[in-house]
């Protein structure tokens, strides 16, 4: 039974009210907060699945639902009406936390759990690993991200096999996206060989009964750059806005001022459930022959 309790939250009284830090974390007053706007963000809008899932009182909960409500953070969707029930969602304030939960992710994976150390990939059996194998038979979240013309469409083909693979960043020659640094982060080079070795398979994969999308945290325009300068036969998707990255946890580095997904590639079945993961992908060429040999065997 969902337990709902009208609490009157006010403001913070900081005598530095003219500081956009302190006025947030009047907002967002502890880490169960933050917790559940992750998890909410993940998919998880329901009060017994958040209970569920944090394992903290139901009262707690209940306090810090009804606090994010009034801030503007969530909203409340009826979903049944005996009994009344709700699902909390992340409302465009909420969307705006988005980018805070991935800076906090990335600074833990690398200074917590990490050795400091600045990467766009991760070591066989660290946290970052686990974390995103464990995304073997996930849902995927219902959002929509642009594709290079701007289109929102859903992450996964509905319906259809889906390969997509996650990469740092692709520029045609002269738009001068990379940073200088780039080729000195280890795991970052490689996201033109690895899309047009996609674009070289995409006949491969469509006989094996899949389609083949690449996400990145580029802008649609940058991506569209550069899907018309490589000719590439599949959809790139913008996740600029970081709601798949949110939504799945997934690993992102920081390099030339932009957080940027890590290189990784999931296999999805045709009712959007993660099948398989590659990270991570250390030869991205050869990882493709593998993610196809791995879509022969599954969508067969």
């Amino acid at each position: 039974m969902e337990l709902t309790i009208v609490v009157s939250v006010r403001q913070v009284d900081l005598d530095d009210v003219d500081c956009g830090i302190t006025q947030a974390l009047g907002v967002l007053t502890d880490w169960w907060t933050f917790l559940i706007v992750r998890d909410v963000a993940g998919g998880v809008t329901r009060f017994d699945g958040l209970q569920k899932e944090l394992g903290m009182s139901r009262r707690a909960l209940a306090e810090r639902l009804a606090a994010l409500v009034e801030h503007g953070v969530l909203e409340r969707r009826r979903y049944t009406d005996r009994p009344p029930r709700y699902d909390y969602v992340l409302t465009g304030k909420g969307e705006g936390l988005l980018p805070v939960l991935l800076a906090l992710q990335d600074w833990g994976d690398r200074y917590v759990l990490g050795d400091g150390s600045l990467t766009a990939t991760a070591e066989a059996g660290s946290a970052e690993h686990r974390r995103v194998l464990a995304l073997t038979g996930h849902r995927l979240p219902a959002i929509t991200l642009p594709r290079q013309d701007g289109t929102p469409v859903p992450p996964a083909e509905p319906g259809a096999w889906t390969v997509l693979f996650c990469f740092p960043g692709a520029f045609a020659p002269g738009s001068h996206g990379l940073p200088p640094t780039w080729g000195d982060i280890p795991g970052a080079p490689g996201c033109t060989l690895e899309t047009t070795t996609y674009a070289a398979r995409a006949e491969a994969f469509a006989a094996a009964g899949a389609r083949i999308r690449g996400v990145s945290t580029q802008r649609p325009d940058q991506l569209n750059e550069f899907a018309e300068h490589a000719a590439l036969p599949y959809d790139l998707l913008s996740d600029a806005d970081g709601r798949l990255a949110a939504a799945l946890r997934l690993p992102t580095f920081r390099a030339g001022g932009a957080d940027r997904l890590k290189r990784l590639t999931m296999l999805i079945d045709p009712a959007g459930t993660i099948r398989e993961v590659q990270f991570p992908v250390t030869d991205p060429a050869a990882s493709v022959d593998e993610m196809l040999t791995a879509v022969e065997k599954s969508a067969a």
